[in-house]
Parts: structure tokens; sequence; C-alpha cells
């Protein structure tokens, strides 16, 4: 039984070394270098009020990615209503921007409460496990503007006593878990829970529930969101009038994936982690591994269609979105410059990964432009950030006819979970320039 274990491992570490996973296309990244090459005075502009590191946020970019998003669900879906995922980019301009283009905002904590609410917000929806009765407090307390979506049958409990105490009535809906096994059952109650929900709900006279909501996670495709929305299709056919009657809003999430996909670095591939668990060197060439991602309009009329087929014959509601990756990701950018070059092939910024807040680029790649020697043509280089860790890595190529202390260089569609998670870790954060 040993050797057949052994064999079907040995078989399957094959296969995976075996696998040559789909290259990033030179011309996709080329196209992207030369638009912003062209573009490049832009970053070099601020260099005397704003000298590197800093973040450049485009409100161009950003409030033509919320309009698109909003037209192509509108032209198909009769009744829509969009909420901006403020985690994914918690800068206040962002929200601002987004908030004057009509969208509400998605938080997530008792902060992002505050701050929505500080912006202007009037329509928010607070979503997230573990919420503290303080921030249950601080929602009932704002609950004309405030809808929680609840995550489990003691947050239910605990905000009907808060609510109740407060004497206010707190718009609500429940988080449905899409994903029962693993980490992702942190998230909502599981369908098969949503009768006993309903059934606890309605003996609790200070909560109006209106609302279902799920979240399948990051979508390349609309295939997850189409599949839950089978299942809860057949849920609901089960349930009664009365509870379909209540139900105001079906809250299909975000997690939306910008259309050009992911960009991975060849040793983070499944093959390339593979090899180094097996203490292989690292994969220093430019193989650039590409998961495609879907246009925004194939999500809509895929989705639109998965709803009339699955949910509308039972509720008739407004679908509400929640999209942050999709809306900012290229809407921010990172400036910064080379302080030392210690080898041909190895440089040092003035900016760490501590402006990321995590190790993306080990994973990930994005193009490191040379704006000061710009070219379209890629070098191999280990481009690093000065923090006192070796972790501290932007990326092992740039864009350029050369590299050299004093350089500016722009590392573009840093928009999504990055700034957000920034942190004070040796050096500061970079300031934010918005244009």
């Amino acid at each position: 039984m040993k050797d057949d274990a052994l064999n079907d491992h040995l078989q399957k570490t094959e296969a995976i070394l075996n696998q040559n996973p789909l290259p990033l296309s030179k011309g996709i990244v080329t196209t992207l270098v030369k638009g912003l090459i062209n573009e490049r005075s832009r970053f070099l502009e601020p260099d005397q009020p704003h000298p590197s590191p800093f973040y450049y946020l485009d409100r161009e970019i950003l409030t033509n990615q919320a309009r698109r998003f909003q037209s192509v669900f509108q032209d198909h879906l009769p009744k829509t209503e969009f909420f901006y995922a403020v985690k994914s980019n918690n800068h206040p301009t962002v929200s601002k921007t987004l908030l004057q283009e009509g969208f509400g905002l998605n938080v997530s904590s008792g902060e992002e409460v505050k701050d929505a609410l500080a912006w202007g917000a009037q329509r928010i929806v607070f979503s997230g496990p573990g919420k503290t009765d303080d921030e249950l407090r601080l929602a009932a307390w704002n609950n004309r503007s405030v809808c929680v979506l609840i995550d489990s049958f003691g947050e239910l409990e605990r905000l009907q006593a808060i609510a109740r105490e407060q004497k206010v009535v707190v718009r609500a809906g429940v988080r449905l878990t899409t994903t029962p096994n693993g980490l992702w059952r942190k998230f909502g109650i599981p369908l098969s829970q949503l009768q006993r929900f309903w059934d606890h709900t309605r003996r609790l006279p200070n909560i109006l529930f209106e609302g279902l909501q799920f979240h399948t996670g990051w979508n390349l495709t609309p295939g997850a969101q189409v599949s839950f929305l089978m299942a809860l299709g057949k849920t609901l056919a089960t349930m009664p009038d009365r509870f379909k009657d209540r139900i105001a809003f079906l809250d299909i999430g975000g997690g939306y994936w910008p259309e050009e996909g992911e960009w991975i670095q060849p040793d983070a591939t499944p093959r390339g982690r593979l090899r180094i668990a097996l203490g292989e060197k690292p994969d220093n060439s430019l193989a650039t591994a590409h998961a495609p991602g879907t246009s925004i309009a194939t999500f809509a009329g895929t989705l639109a269609q998965a709803l009339q087929t699955h949910i509308f014959p039972h509720l008739d509601c407004r679908v509400c979105f929640e999209p942050g990756r999709w809306l900012v990701n290229n809407a921010m950018h990172l400036v910064l410059s080379v302080v030392d070059k210690k080898e041909a092939d190895l440089v040092i910024t003035d900016a760490g990964t501590n402006a990321i807040g995590w190790e993306r680029f080990e994973s990930d790649y994005a193009p490191i432009i040379n704006l000061s020697r710009p070219a379209l043509s890629e070098t191999p280089c280990h481009v690093l950030g000065s923090l006192c860790t070796p972790h501290d890595v932007w990326g092992y190529s740039y864009w350029g006819s050369g590299i050299e202390p004093g350089d500016r260089l722009l590392i573009p569609n840093q928009g999504a979970y990055t700034y957000s998670l920034r942190q004070h870790f040796i050096k500061k954060v970079p300031p934010v320039v918005v244009a």
C-alpha cells in the first residue's frame, strides 16, 4: 500500500513538472509599457514637490472604470445597486470619487463605518465576520445609512439585543457561505441553515431582514458565481412565499478580476513551486505565466442569464454588486527611484515593499518601467527595495535601455490590495499624489 501511494505521488509530481503554464504574451505587456512611456511626463513632473517614492492616483481612470462597471450591468438587469469595497483601497479620494459616481460603500469594520460616514456615504453595507458589540452599536445607531450583513446566528442575537437597547430597527441581510469546507467557511451561514435563520429573524422585532449576500472570492471567470446562483435557486424554491416577498436585495459580492488576468512569476506556478521544493535554482527567466481574465461585459451577460434562470423565478429584487479590485487596480501606480547599483543585474530602490504590505512580487509580476531610460525591451535584473529583509522584492527585470542610480521607475496598476495593506515597517509609507 505504501508503494502504491508513493507511485501515485511520483506520478502527480511528474505531471506537475511536465506542465507548461500559459505564457504571458509579450505583446500585452509591451502595449501597457508603451502607453505609460508615452505619458511618462505625468510621473516625472511631481518630482520637486513630491520626491519619490509616491503613489500616483489617477481619478480619471477610476471614474471611467466606475461608469463602465455600472453601465454593463445596468444594460442587462432592471434593478441594480453598486457598493465599492473600501478594503481594496481605503484612500479617501477613492471612496469620495466613487460616491460621486453613485456608488454606496461596502465596509468590513467599525473603523470603515466611521470613515464611510465621515465621507458622506448614505448607503453603507457592513459585512465581515466577528463584528464586535461596539461595531454593532455603531451600525445600529446609524441605521438609516447602514445595512448589516449578518454573519452568524450569534451575531444576529447580539444585534437584536443592541437594537432593542437603542430602540431602533436595523436593516439587515444574511451572508451565505459559498464554500462549506476550508478557511472560507468562516464567512456566513450554509444554505442549509437559511430556513432556520428566517424562522429565527421572524421572532426578532428589532431586525428588518430584507436581503441575501454571497461572495465567491477572486473570480477570473463567472463560473463560481453561476454555480452558487444555481444552488441558491434550488434552496429558494423550498422557501415559503412570505420569505420570498421579504427579500428586497440579492448582493452577489465582488471579486471581479481585472480583464488582463493574473500575471505570475515563473517560480509561483505549481511547476515552479515544486521545482523550488526539490532544491532547484530559482527560474530567473522572463517566462512569466498568465491566467487570463474575463471581460466585465461577459461577466454581466453571464450573471444576468443565471439570475434570470435561477433567481428571478423566485425573487423580485434588486441585484447588488461590491466591486473593489476591478475598479481601483489600474487607477493607482507606484513611483520609486534607484538608489544604488551593486551589480549590472542588481539595483536597490528608495522604496520598500512595506509600501504594498506583503511580498507580492515574489509571486505576482508587474512590469518595472524605467521612465528615465525608456525602451520597449525587457532586461533581467533583481530590482529590490531598501528594507533590511531579503523578501523586499519588486521584480526580476526592468523595461528600459539601462538602469542607473537616480533613475525613476514606475510599477503600474498597484491600486488594489497594496495601498490599503501598506505598513510602517522600517521605513515610512510613501505619500499619495492625486491627479
